[in-house]
């Protein structure tokens, strides 16, 4: 069921919230969606700048795609639901997880400190075939691409998880999920994997343990997994979330 926002959201004392944010809040900043209906990216392909396959066959098309991602991004700055989020965050300290799909930094530019980027982060770089930790990466490259090489002589890539990789932190985010008593799911489609699937995991804990999670939606679209949440707001993220967190300091639990 669809609602209305006339009132804020009850976080209590014991409560952990658990916080999923797709494409839909990086939008209300200006960053492009890659699910155009022409099924095409910022003009490009999907399979070609955002797989290993595209990686492999043109390195250079993939660096320059995502240089451009890059100075788009540098360039947007956090909305109002990213700033209530870190809002929220300064309230309830550990006691809110913020599980985002995308891969700016807007959420740790409004201030939030507690956030994994399951499909990696858009400034920082990797090697191809080794172990080397990713690094902070701002630069926007413009030479060739076989340039970009590592010590041990594989290619430096963005650290980024392309379709047909797996995402990252998952054991984290199982573990949060495990544990969450309220479930907010910001500006996502209910259709990228494994993400789509993260409300229906709660609710089946539910099921199984008895436990109660209350499981929000908040977007300015109608999410393709609707129906598993208890409250479906629609709407912007930037006008929704500062209304419905509200201020949560006499929440008793």
């Amino acid at each position: 069921m669809t609602h209305k926002t006339n009132h804020k959201l009850h976080i209590g004392s014991n409560d952990r919230v658990f916080v999923l944010t797709g494409a839909g809040i990086s939008a209300e900043s200006g960053l492009a969606t890659f699910r155009g209906s022409d099924g095409l990216w910022e003009g490009e392909r999907v399979e070609d700048v955002a797989s290993p396959r595209g990686w492999k066959r043109d390195p250079e098309r993939v660096w320059r795609f995502y240089s451009l991602r890059r100075k788009a991004a540098a360039a947007a700055q956090p909305n109002p639901a990213h700033l209530a989020l870190a809002s929220a965050e300064r309230r309830l300290g550990d006691r809110l997880f913020i599980c985002t799909q995308n891969v700016d930094d807007l959420h740790e530019r409004a201030g939030s400190r507690n956030v994994v980027h399951m499909h990696g982060e858009l400034f920082q770089s990797c090697c191809d075939s080794c172990t080397l930790e990713p690094f902070a990466d701002t630069r926007l490259y413009e030479i060739r691409a076989d340039h970009l090489r590592c010590e041990c002589g594989g290619r430096i890539r963005p650290n980024i998880v392309w379709f047909g990789e797996v995402p990252f932190y998952m054991e984290l985010i199982l573990e949060e999920l495990g544990r969450c008593t309220v479930m907010l799911v910001v500006g996502t489609s209910g259709v990228v994997q494994p993400a789509a699937s993260f409300v229906h995991w709660v609710n089946q804990r539910q099921q199984d343990s008895g436990s109660s999670v209350r499981t929000y939606y908040i977007g300015p679209e109608h999410p393709a997994n609707a129906s598993a949440f208890t409250h479906v707001y629609e709407g912007s993220a930037g006008e929704l979330l500062p209304r419905l967190l509200g201020d949560q300091k006499q929440d008793k639990g």
